[in-house]
């Protein structure tokens, strides 16, 4: 009888880790068409050229040493680097700013969030589109507003600096409803018992913000973090639908990935724009590693 009735709890458990991997198994199947393979087969384009009617020739690491050579991928990045230092310290400082108000007792909670989520789920061309009439030195909404208060409103999307700008307030204005919703539901995990403590205790808001809020939400903004900064290295669709492709200032402000786009799919040079991406996919490791092994130093468990 007990080995009877070990056996049918040896089945059972079979059974569902049979239904597990089943459950699964569409994830991992599309992990590894859309993800996996692809990454593996851009590797080995990058040490290829394409020549005429798609066909590939290997030429080894030289895609990789005229890649290093080549000062539109070196200002590329620089571009792409000068992004991300502006988009995440400020997109993450805000989304915390406006999780921590959303989440105290306030009218229209729901109303705010909503309203604040609503980039999230519009189409970027759209929103590009309308940020790129809003910016319109002519006859757009922010330089009439500038010319109302006697402000002379710049070229935003014809000067380089300016257009850099303008870039990353959209991507700002973009993220911030995302991360938001992730901080928030990092900050309702924290226990009320800890504030009420520091009521009687007679602390005020900023002190509960820095004592209590900030130290208990760091694993979450450490995920924000991490995802905000992989996201701001691969901006693309904001630089590609806000700056006209004759545009003057494209050098200045193209991103890496932007670039990787140019060369593949507009010159159809795979080989050498799929070294680029990997450069990219490399720093990236690089930065996503420092990041893992700083975090111990700031991110309370």
């Amino acid at each position: 009888m007990p080995s009877k009735i070990s056996g049918y709890k040896g089945n059972q458990k079979k059974l569902e880790m049979a239904w597990g991997y089943l459950m699964i198994a569409p994830t991992m199947l599309g992990l590894l068409i859309l993800n996996i393979f692809p990454i593996f087969q851009t590797f080995y384009l990058s040490f290829t050229k394409t020549g005429a009617f798609g066909k590939s020739s290997f030429i080894g690491i030289q895609n990789y040493v005229d890649v290093l050579k080549d000062k539109l991928v070196m200002q590329s990045f620089i571009n792409t680097f000068k992004y991300t230092i502006l988009v995440v310290p400020l997109g993450v400082f805000l989304s915390l700013i406006v999780a921590v108000l959303l989440n105290s007792k306030i009218k229209g909670k729901t109303i705010y969030r909503t309203l604040f989520f609503l980039p999230v789920v519009s189409a970027p061309a759209a929103v590009a589109m309308v940020w790129r009439w809003m910016f319109n030195s002519k006859y757009g909404l922010i330089n009439n507003f500038l010319n109302t208060i006697g402000l002379k409103g710049p070229e935003w999307l014809l000067q380089p600096n300016s257009a850099m700008i303008a870039i990353v307030i959209v991507g700002i204005w973009s993220m911030i409803g995302y991360n938001m919703i992730i901080l928030l539901a990092g900050l309702q995990e924290i226990s009320p018992t800890y504030y009420e403590a520091a009521e009687i205790d007679g602390a005020g808001p900023v002190t509960k913000f820095f004592s209590i809020t900030l130290p208990l939400v760091t694993p979450t903004l450490f995920f924000v973090v991490i995802t905000t900064l992989i996201g701001a290295l691969q901006v693309f669709d904001v630089i590609y639908m806000m700056i006209d492709r004759k545009n003057e200032v494209i050098p200045r402000v193209q991103s890496t990935v932007m670039l990787f786009f140019t060369y593949s799919f507009e010159r159809n040079m795979k080989g050498y724009g799929s070294a680029i991406i990997i450069l990219l996919f490399l720093v990236i490791l690089v930065v996503t590693f420092i990041q893992l092994k700083l975090q111990k130093k700031w991110v309370h468990y």
